[in-house]
């Protein structure tokens, strides 16, 4: 296809979809499914059709808020509607033409206004099943322009001129990580998707994949131009069945459109794509591990140098990114590298997708623009902490970041203001606990997680994590002494200094910032044998009643 033939079908799609009065878009990502939302699409189907108004029921991925699902937008009204069954769409349809239905009514401006949508533009907008509703939206046109008008150093030169950083957890800077596998020599290169994400809580490459598959794919295919790669691979959880269903469908239809396979565009550049399934290690995500398991091998990592630019899937040069940082890429060839850096903080250009959940209001997923406030994302956005409750951290970068006490909350989120205070970006899963949480049995949660996913392969993660464990649960059963504490600290230095992937040299943050931030938990547990949050359940006596019994 060429610039003039998609024009053409978005063009036909927007004719299409101008003969409706209204438009009901009908959340149906994994969060709502699991609600019933396709039972609730199917009866405002029926409802509409025997309505006789001229509506259009369409099927999207996640609208973002979770915790009001299902999700129900019209358009162009501009009305969201929350919590919705089944039995409500005789009532939404007929208020398609007068006031919204108050009952359901979803008006949380604050949680809307604040983000800034880039990598979700889509989302809830569009089928993510229907290739044709994602080119109205100019889809594919950023792959045609890149095609058609850039070099493949031109389109090196865009995303570099973007500052864009990895949006998997390292930050490393994609431009220069484009250029390194562009100049690498061999005639084989291949581009891989990480979309192995393993953290608890998160949810945010999940998500992109169900509700605008087409992104991803558009992205990879322009960086495959950018380096001079043929082949490339999504890897995928296993467990996230609707992200790959979608994706296969979304392939098949890019190559029906001329999008992928030989010849694309009419153009000498050739390139496709193959998903493989993860088995759920959590290890997988890290890049050398992830090629061995695409190679069909044990998913364990291994030293580097060299780096997979130089040096990975079978030896060739390998682009490895993870789903967001692809789903960027579309929009910044698009509109320019100039246009992503003007957002954001200095070292941070662009948005941030989140995944917020624990302890909060509002679940679910945001984009902000990167320097935001944590306070902005937690009180604002996230509506707070429910139920009376006040608010005592926020764990950001899953297993391997660390939590933040509320005295932080004024810090703008960024990768090297959260690495300062203790803890890192990550993929952007944030947890929010409140005033029950224990601080050291969170941070025995998180390293019993580490453990359990240590490949095993060196000895100071695979020994290392399991010693801390076992000194975590002695402290939180009340059976520990201060000198535990010193080893603790000092196995933590230890595993972080020496491991040999990211998995263990990260595995000691949230030991480490609960001893910085809640040290007086860990004391309250050490020497009165008390549980400050009432979580964990003391099995020895008091540090004093053992005093005096002895006397």
């Amino acid at each position: 296809m060429n610039i003039e033939e998609l024009n053409q079908v978005a063009e036909s799609v927007r004719v299409e979809n101008s003969k409706f009065d209204h438009e009901i878009n009908v959340c149906m990502g994994t969060g709502c499914l699991s609600q019933h939302s396709d039972k609730l699409k199917d009866a405002l189907s029926e409802c509409a059709d025997a309505s006789g108004k001229n509506v259009k029921v369409r099927r999207t991925g996640c609208l973002g808020l979770c915790a009001a699902g299902p999700l129900v937008f019209i358009d162009p009204d501009d009305v969201l509607y929350q919590h919705v069954k089944a039995e409500n769409a005789q009532e939404i349809v007929q208020h398609l033409d007068s006031e919204p239905v108050t009952g359901l009514q979803c008006d949380l401006r604050e949680h809307f206004d604040q983000q800034v949508h880039i990598v979700l533009e889509n989302s809830g907008r569009i089928d993510p099943e229907k290739i044709d509703d994602y080119i109205a939206r100019d889809g594919y046109l950023a792959l045609v322009t890149a095609l058609t008008d850039l070099t493949p150093s031109g389109v090196i030169r865009r995303v570099t001129e973007s500052r864009l950083r990895g949006r998997g957890g390292a930050g490393y800077p994609t431009g220069l990580k484009w250029g390194t596998v562009g100049k690498a020599a061999g005639d084989q290169k291949y581009v891989v998707c990480n979309g192995d994400e393993g953290d608890p809580g998160a949810f945010m490459d999940r998500s992109i994949l169900e509700s605008d598959p087409h992104r991803v794919i558009e992205g990879m295919a322009i960086a495959a131009y950018a380096i001079g790669a043929n082949r490339g691979y999504m890897y995928v959880r296993a467990e996230y069945p609707l992200a790959v269903s979608r994706l296969h469908s979304a392939l098949r239809d890019a190559r029906r459109r001329g999008l992928l396979g030989n010849n694309i565009c009419g153009t000498p550049f050739s390139f496709d794509i193959e998903i493989r399934l993860g088995a759920g290690a959590f290890v997988c995500g890290e890049e050398t591990a992830l090629i061995a398991s695409i190679e069909g091998r044990r998913g364990a990592p291994k030293p580097r140098p060299p780096y997979p630019a130089v040096s990975g899937l079978w030896g060739k040069p390998t682009l490895i990114n993870n789903v967001e940082t692809f789903a960027n890429i579309a929009p910044i060839i698009r509109k320019g590298g100039k246009w992503f850096a003007s957002i954001g903080s200095e070292r941070s250009k662009g948005t941030k997708v989140f995944a917020l959940t624990g302890k909060i209001k509002n679940t679910g997923l945001v984009e902000v623009p990167m320097g935001i406030k944590l306070r902005q994302i937690i009180e604002d956005i996230g509506g707070g902490v429910p139920d009376g409750h006040t608010f005592k951290a926020v764990q950001t970068g899953g297993p391997s970041g660390g939590c933040i006490p509320a005295e932080m909350l004024d810090i703008g989120v960024s990768y090297d203001a959260l690495q300062q205070i203790g803890s890192i970006m990550g993929s952007g899963g944030m947890i929010v606990m409140d005033d029950t949480s224990c601080m050291v049995n969170v941070a025995r949660f998180f390293m019993e997680f580490c453990m359990t996913e240590s490949c095993g392969k060196c000895i100071p993660c695979r020994s290392g994590t399991a010693q801390m464990f076992a000194l975590l649960t002695k402290i939180c059963s009340g059976m520990a002494a201060m000198d535990d504490l010193e080893m603790l600290e000092e196995l933590c230095s230890t595993v972080k200094e020496t491991s040999l992937c990211g998995l263990g040299q990260t595995a000691p943050n949230p030991v480490l910032s609960t001893l910085k931030y809640f040290r007086n938990e860990y004391i309250e547990h050490i020497l009165h044998k008390r549980c400050p949050a009432g979580v964990c359940t003391m099995e020895s006596k008091p540090v004093e009643a053992v005093v005096e019994v002895t006397a």
